[in-house]
């Protein structure tokens, strides 16, 4: 039995948050598996060049507490 858009979609909407997101990654990976590649290249010279622009000192890292109380603070003005 083949189940319907509107059913397939009722369904994926009752799995819990995480599991969606793992699902609808997976979907648009599926869409152009080439431009993925790309994509991936794209994003392992970001992490490269950030990596070496904390190694190298030219900036300073800040760790994600101190990062998520300042967005909090920013939040609540």
């Amino acid at each position: 039995m083949s189940l319907t858009i509107e059913q397939l979609t009722d369904e994926v909407l009752a799995l819990p948050d995480e599991a969606r997101a793992l699902l609808a990654d997976r979907i648009v990976e599926s869409l152009d598996p080439a431009d993925n590649e790309r994509i991936r290249g794209l994003w392992v010279a970001e992490a490269t060049r950030r990596v070496n622009e904390v190694r190298s000192g030219a900036v300073q890292a800040i760790d994600g507490e101190s990062v998520m109380a300042e967005a909090r603070a920013l939040l609540k003005r």
